[in-house]
């Protein structure tokens, strides 16, 4: 008895010391010359502040591998003679997942025999060296970390400079009072669907991203004047890439919240062999909830599932394959839906007598291929084939409803009778992409992309609705066709010196529907006055095509006949200005101020000169009438940030707009876009606190954000001279359009918290997250709509309440 104690004590005491010693993981990657994406070999490698110093070299393909690294956040230092120095701080190492980095350098424009470089890559700047202007990094760590991102790479965007969203819950990307559905998205350099499920028509955002955190690499975001390899685009560019999977290990990520259930799988295919896999998939919690039978079916449950994958395939010859995916599924029913919950085509949903049920069906698939081929120690070609799909089913079912009443005459309930389908819509919208790229750096001062890009669209869209107060259904769009675009460009950059790097570059836009051409000339120069300040400066010329459904509207002539009279639509184009200045104060710390002017024209307005109406206001609401393209508008503002990048365990973020967005239709009236909201205000902070419990393997991390914003501008319900309601809803007569956009129904506010808490075992690393949507549950108006029922017969939409989301994590 006395040797089992003595044996139990021994065993104890050895986990204990297992236990307590410290915890480290793995660190390795491979290190590029940025503009030729050569390996670069002897590149040392360090990570600051440890003691005793850690480092190693890079080798013949460029790799490094630093062992035993102590959990926790580490900043490399990468030098290489000739090259500017690389600095990457916060990268976050965990005991249950290898930390996997794939690093550039920069070469200099100034030839030193044996000296290197000591200037380092600023925080925030975007990782393609093309885009000097209105453009900026955003990591995985910093959706993790910053209040209010759910997971959801697109909320993220929202606490950025002159980037706003509805607040009504959905996350549509408004960029300085630009449309939302004038937002372009790309997936590993191609261009792709809008990645939301939910997605409407003219593909504004939806509810949920098909994306999360788990498969992101640090992406770029572009909110004007854009390098000349971006095209068919107004507003802003989501440049999103994917990370590579471990290819030397199997590891695992398996997450349960609120919203999803996913489960990330990654690892080799052969040991010695660098290829990778990585595979996500995400099911709705709340279907899941429901599949297994805990719950009845949920009235109006938003249901989907996604999955991603990427798969990394390298040759010794042949270059780089990479093949990768991204689709979704998504469904609900609304029952007795009102414009408070949801909008509907027409306003039948404001009428009493009517109640309506709203059915939504969606999918997307992207699919892409990437090959890169070096050709020289100088230039290499990229190569990219991809689809993709998005499907959209609408339905609106209208019930009349009757009013029952008792013996006595009192009223009792309404009753809903003869359930009729009026609003149908199928879209399905096919993708074919082939791009092909050429990039070569002729010295260190000087480098050049060449590209071409085509794409074939392959619509079929179909919608109809029954022609108000009969039975007869009218096609509103009813096309099977095939449209192909042709893009070609040109980007040169160069380095006058260190100091001083010009991009130059045209983009020519072909759609061959039509014959609609342009040619864009743009230009953006970075002036480095001190190491710690810069002036850039910028300008672009852009267009892009309206959404499809305008070209094919089939609208009634004067004598009755239908026509489809868009056809020949021109593109919507844009002057972008930009003019910003950059300090840093150290390296963790920078403030920065940007004006821009954006002059629109060639916007299509409807062919009326007592019309407000003009597409680029067009979101889920949509209407069919003659368009002519003699439009115009502006958009014009600030920009200021002050911004302490993640250290000693704290950062924060604020930043403020003041811009305009005005547009003139064929009336000759300047009016506010919807988008126009004046003005916004982000203040983030947050605290990180390290080295918790016995062991000293936990961490506490507690973020907020608070917003302040004006309104959307919205078109009012019909009022006399009093400011008493005068609608007619037997004739669907309940707006003011003379007033469109005049005003806001006020300013909006929100305040979001968020707190994590991760502690890591000798093999997993386990966190949990918790986000708190509008904490004070402010309901601020968004717009409003007629409604019996309720007080002075006006109904609201109002901002999405307080909302928590909870997700638990391990990785292994």
């Amino acid at each position: 008895m006395k040797r089992i104690g003595t044996t139990a004590v021994l065993l104890f005491l050895l986990s204990t010391a297992i236990f307590s010693q410290n915890l480290t993981q793995t660190v390795r990657g491979t290190i590029l010359d940025e503009d030729s994406k050569m390996p670069l070999i002897g590149a040392q490698v360090i990570v600051l502040g440890s003691d005793p110093l850690l480092g190693t070299a890079s080798d013949e393909q460029g790799n490094f591998r630093l062992d035993k690294v102590p959990i926790g956040r580490i900043t490399l230092q990468v030098s290489y003679l000739g090259y500017k120095n690389a600095i990457i701080p916060n990268i976050v190492v965990n005991s249950g997942k290898e930390t996997l980095l794939n690093l550039t350098m920069q070469e200099s424009a100034i030839k030193m025999e044996e000296v290197v470089i000591t200037e380092d890559k600023n925080k925030g700047e975007a990782l393609n060296d093309m885009a000097m202007i209105s453009a900026r990094s955003i990591s995985p760590e910093q959706t993790n970390r910053y209040a209010g991102g759910f997971n959801d790479p697109s909320r993220i965007l929202s606490n950025f400079a002159g980037i706003t969203s509805t607040q009504d819950g959905s996350n549509d990307i408004i960029v300085r009072g630009n449309s939302p559905k004038y937002v372009q998205w790309r997936l590993e350099g191609i261009q792709i669907s809008n990645p939301n499920h939910f997605a409407d028509q003219s593909s504004v955002g939806g509810s949920v991203s098909t994306l999360n955190n788990n498969i992101l690499a640090t992406s770029d975001f572009h909110t004007g004047a854009f390098s000349a390899e971006y095209g068919d685009v107004l507003s802003g560019v989501y440049d999103v890439k994917l990370r590579a999977g471990n290819n030397e290990k199997f590891e695992s990520v398996f997450g349960f919240g609120l919203l999803g259930t996913d489960l990330t799988l990654e690892g080799p295919f052969k040991k010695g062999y660098g290829g990778s896999y990585l595979v996500n998939y995400r099911y709705s919690t709340v279907s899941l909830i429901q599949d297994i039978g805990l719950v009845d079916n949920l009235a109006g449950a938003l249901n989907f599932q996604d999955a991603a994958f990427k798969v990394v395939l390298p040759t010794k010859k042949l270059g780089v394959f990479s093949v990768f995916g991204l689709g979704g599924t998504s469904s609900f029913l609304l029952e007795d839906v009102t414009p408070a919950l949801w909008e509907t085509p027409g306003d039948n949903g404001q009428r009493r007598e009517i109640r309506e049920d709203y059915q939504k069906r969606a999918h997307l698939l992207n699919l892409g291929l990437n090959h890169t081929l070096s050709l020289s120690p100088r230039s290499y070609l990229k190569t990219s084939l991809a689809y993709s799909n998005e499907g959209i089913n609408d339905d609106v079912f209208e019930s009349q409803l009757i009013k029952i009443y008792g013996t006595n005459g009192e009223y009792l309930r309404d009753s809903a009778q003869s359930r009729n389908l009026n609003f149908s819509g199928r879209l399905s919208k096919p993708t074919y992409r082939a791009e092909l790229t050429y990039h070569h750096k002729f010295n260190a001062k000087n480098k050049i992309q060449i590209g071409s890009k085509y794409s074939l669209f392959a619509y079929e869209f179909e919608q109809s609705q029954i022609i108000e107060g009969g039975s007869t259904r009218f096609k509103l769009i009813d096309f099977n066709e095939n449209l192909g675009t042709l893009r070609n460009f040109v980007n040169w950059k160069h380095l006058l010196n260190d100091d001083l790097t010009i991009v130059a570059g045209v983009h020519n836009l072909n759609v061959l529907l039509n014959k609609k051409s342009t040619l864009e000339p743009r230009l953006a120069l970075n002036w480095q006055l001190s190491p710690s300040s810069a002036i850039h400066a910028g300008y672009g010329l852009h267009s892009t095509m309206e959404s499809i459904h305008n070209y094919y509207a089939r609208v009634r002539q004067p004598d009755g006949s239908i026509a489809e009279v868009n056809r020949d639509l021109d593109l919507l184009k844009a002057h972008h200005f930009v003019l910003g200045y950059e300090k840093r104060f150290g390296q963790h710390l920078m403030a920065k101020v940007e004006l821009y002017y954006q002059d629109l024209y060639n916007l299509p307005v409807e062919n009326l000169d007592s019309s407000y109406y003009a597409t680029i206001n067009e979101g889920l609401e949509f209407r069919y009438v003659d368009l002519v393209n003699e439009g115009t508008g502006k958009n014009y503002g600030i920009e200021i940030t002050l911004e302490r990048f993640f250290h000693r365990n704290y950062y924060f973020l604020f930043n403020t707009s003041l811009y305009q967005s005005k547009y003139h239709s064929l009336e000759g009236v300047e009016r506010n876009t919807p988008y126009n909201g004046n003005y916004l205000v982000n203040i983030l902070f947050g605290k990180e606190i390290p080295k918790l419990g016995p062991k000293q393997n936990r961490t506490l991390g507690l973020n907020a954000k608070v917003f302040f914003g004006g309104g959307r501008k919205i078109i009012p319900l019909l009022r006399d001279n009093n400011g008493q309601l005068a609608v007619d809803p037997s004739n669907n007569r309940f707006w003011d359009y003379s007033k469109a956009y005049d005003r806001s129904l006020g300013d909006t506010y929100q305040v979001i918290l968020s707190a994590s808490y991760k502690w890591n075992r000798l093999r997993a690393t386990h966190e949990i997250f918790l986000n708190i949507d509008n904490v004070t549950n402010n309901k601020g108006k968004i717009s409003e709509f007629y409604d019996e029922s309720k007080p002075n017969n006006i109904g609201y939409l109002t901002q999405f309440g307080v909302f928590p989301n909870l997700m638990y994590r391990v990785y292994f």
